[in-house]
C-alpha cells in the first residue's frame, strides 16, 4: 500500500501479550481519532494484521480507533509447532480466551464508550463465540464471511470432523491434514478468494517480504476442532445480544453460507437482531474484493456501526484509497 493507506498504518503502535499458556499474541492499534469509539479487528485463518491496511485506514478515517491481534500460531503470533507453517490450533477456545485478554486488558483500559467488533472468516467463528460469552462488552458486530460451518462435498459432511480425528491419532506429531500442505501461493488466476488481481498480489507479496506470516493448510486437530467450533457457533447463537450485520457472499467456496443462515435464524427466534447482506457475485473474501463488491461491503460495514454508535452518527462516504482494485 502507498499514499495516505501507508501514512495512517505507520502510526500504529505494535505490541504482544501473552495468550493461553503463554504463547505471545501479537496485537496493533490506530489510536487518536476518537476518545469513545473503537472497532476490534478480527481476522482469519493464515491472515495477519498488516494485511487489513487499506481497511484501518477507511475505518480511522470514520472516525473510529481500530485494534486487531494476530491468532495463536500464525501471523505475527508465536507458533505452536515446529514447522511454522502448520496450521495448528489444540483448543479453537484457545482463540476466544486470546480475543477475551485482548479485550479486557488492552482495549477496555482505554476508556473507550462502545467497542464494536468485526470479525472476517475463522475470525467470525471466533467473534460469535465471543459474542454469546460475553454478551455486554460489544455494542455492534460486522460479521463477514464467518465461518458458520465449511463448505465440504454433501458425502463428506458426516465423516470429515472423524476422518480428521483418526488422522490426528495416527500422527506421532501435529501434522497436516489429508490433502494440506505448506504454504502455495494459488496463481491468481486460480484462486477461490477474490477477483480483484491487484489486492490479491498485493498481500502474496507482503508474505513474500515477511516469510515469517507465512502459513499453510491446517493440520488434523485444527480441523476437527474448527468443525466442532463452527458447529457450536450456531447452537449458541441465541445468546448474541448485540445486533450484527452478517456479510454473505454470493460465489463463497470456502465457507457454508447455508450455515449462515441458521446462525441467522437462532438469532432472530431468540429476539435477538440480525441483518444477512448477499454481496452479488462476491467471493470469500469481500474486503479484498474488487470495488464493485468491496464497496457495498465496506459500505454496509461503516452504515451498520454508525446506526448503533451512541448518539447514532451518519457514515461518510467511502474516499478512494488511492490503491488500484
Amino acid at each position: 500500500m502507498s499514499g495516505p493507506v501507508a501514512e495512517c498504518w505507520a502510526q500504529r503502535r505494535q505490541s504482544q501479550f501473552d495468550g493461553v499458556g503463554g504463547v505471545p499474541i501479537a496485537w496493533m492499534s490506530l489510536t487518536g481519532f476518537s476518545t469513545d469509539r473503537a472497532i476490534v479487528l478480527v481476522n482469519g485463518r493464515v491472515e495477519t494484521f498488516h494485511k487489513y491496511q487499506e481497511l484501518c485506514w477507511e475505518l480511522t478515517r470514520q472516525g473510529y480507533d481500530v485494534f486487531a491481534l494476530d491468532h495463536r500460531g500464525q501471523g505475527c503470533s508465536g507458533r505452536l509447532t515446529p514447522d511454522s507453517q502448520l496450521g495448528h490450533v489444540e483448543e479453537f477456545t484457545d482463540y476466544v480466551s486470546d480475543l477475551h485478554t485482548f479485550v479486557d486488558t488492552i482495549v477496555k483500559p482505554a476508556g473507550y464508550q462502545q467497542l464494536f467488533m468485526l470479525g472476517h472468516s475463522m475470525g467470525g467463528t471466533v467473534t460469535s463465540l465471543y459474542l454469546a460469552q460475553y454478551p455486554d462488552d460489544i455494542a455492534a458486530a460486522v460479521l463477514s464471511a464467518p465461518m458458520h460451518g465449511i463448505k465440504v462435498s454433501h458425502w463428506m459432511k458426516p465423516i470429515a470432523s472423524p476422518l480428521a480425528r483418526v488422522a490426528e491419532q495416527l500422527q506421532r506429531q501435529p501434522g497436516y491434514a489429508p490433502g494440506q500442505t505448506p504454504y502455495y501461493p494459488k496463481p491468481f488466476a486460480d484462486n477461490p478468494l477474490c477477483q480483484s488481481q491487484c489486492r490479491y498480489e498485493w498481500f502474496r507479496k507482503l508474505y513474500e517480504d515477511q516469510p515469517a506470516l507465512k502459513l499453510g493448510g491446517p493440520s488434523s486437530r485444527w480441523v476437527w476442532q474448527a468443525l466442532s467450533a463452527a458447529r457450536q457457533s450456531v447452537v449458541l447463537a441465541g445468546q448474541i445480544r448485540c445486533p450484527v450485520l452478517l456479510l454473505q457472499n454470493e460465489q463463497d467456496t470456502i465457507v457454508d453460507n447455508r450455515a449462515q443462515n441458521l446462525f441467522y435464524q437462532q438469532i432472530k427466534q431468540a429476539g435477538g437482531q440480525c441483518q444477512v447482506k448477499v454481496i452479488k457475485g462476491a467471493r470469500h473474501e469481500v474486503l479484498f474484493e474488487q470495488d464493485s463488491q468491496r464497496v457495498q461491503a465496506v459500505t454496509a460495514v461503516l452504515e451498520h456501526f454508525a446506526r448503533f454508535s451512541q448518539p447514532a452518527t451518519v457514515a461518510t462516504p467511502l474516499v478512494a484509497s488511492g490503491q488500484p482494485s
